[in-house]
């Protein structure tokens, strides 16, 4: 009869990895507050130009702040063996956008908040006078 001690259960459900927002499990990560969960196998799903899924998606969340996803998504590529690309940096930037300024850790501004494109100033235009022959 095989018996399994609590500690033994304890040590396979303590996470891999965990900061403020993220844990890291053998299945996957997860989200402390809000139990959001990528599976482990999902982890590096891409979208059909190469860029990473779960960066691109996580930005859309008003509850993710980019470091602590960022530091755990890391994690969890390093723990399961996912090498990390180009594509992820930029999928990382895409989404969540770049730092401007020195405000807050998560005070990122998306990109598409940088490069709106605005309507050109109204231009002013010379009236036009006809010409005048000059008397002769």
């Amino acid at each position: 009869m095989e018996t399994t001690r609590l500690d033994d259960v304890a040590a396979g459900a303590a996470p891999l990895f965990e900061n403020r927002d993220w844990r890291l499990h053998a299945d996957g990560l997860e989200h402390r507050e809000t139990g959001y969960f990528i599976e482990r196998d999902a982890l590096t799903a891409r979208r059909p130009d190469g860029y990473w899924e779960w960066p691109l998606h996580l930005s859309e969340k008003s509850w993710c702040g980019v470091r602590s996803f960022r530091e755990a998504f890391s994690a969890a590529l390093e723990a399961f063996g996912f090498a990390p690309d180009r594509k992820l940096t930029l999928s990382f930037a895409l989404g969540f956008g770049t730092r401007v300024g020195g405000a807050a850790p998560d005070a990122f501004v998306p990109l598409a908040d940088l490069v709106r494109l605005r309507a050109p100033a109204p231009r002013h235009v010379a009236a036009i006078r006809p010409l005048v022959a000059a008397s002769a």
